[in-house]
């Protein structure tokens, strides 16, 4: 999405005018194979670089789920619903008493869940829309509507 000139702070109005491009909300560097096919500043459409059938990977950020509980976030299986036991969804026992008299590094327990990196391999393109310039792959796509993907090609 294009940024207005008058919102681009001075090392990137200079970075965009070497380019000799306008200004973007988000600008990310790719590791290219072949140099050469490439200028500074060129935009690149998905029409040139994915074909129909072509398997692909997504890289994107996982949608944010806040603070949860072992269960939901470790898929643990709870306490007993019924007779007043009082433990639900709860962790339970989480260290020994003796040795080592700690809680071990890797515990499951609850906490912040979500907005990691995921990486969805081998997605099938479905179609390329060249006039809307829209992917469509077969598969489930990482992240929330709206949100910024990486899409890598096998070479």
């Amino acid at each position: 999405m294009e940024k207005k000139e008058s919102r681009l702070n001075k090392p990137e109005a200079g970075h965009f005018k070497r380019s000799g491009g306008t200004g973007y909300y988000h600008v990310r560097e790719f590791r290219v194979t072949e140099p050469e096919i490439y200028e500074i500043g060129q935009d690149i459409t998905l029409a040139e670089v994915v074909k129909i059938g072509d398997q692909v990977d997504i890289t994107g950020k996982t949608k944010g789920r806040g603070f949860q509980g072992v269960m939901k976030r470790h898929g643990f299986g709870g306490g007993k619903a019924s007779h007043g036991s009082g433990f639900h969804r709860a962790p339970g026992s989480i260290g020994c008493s003796a040795y080592p008299g700690r809680v071990v590094k890797g515990k499951k327990m609850p906490g912040h869940m979500g907005t990691d990196k995921q990486t969805v391999k081998n997605l099938t393109v479905v179609d390329v829309r060249e006039d809307e310039n829209i992917l469509l792959v077969q598969g489930a796509v990482p992240g929330a509507k709206n949100g910024l993907v990486s899409i890598y090609t096998k070479a």
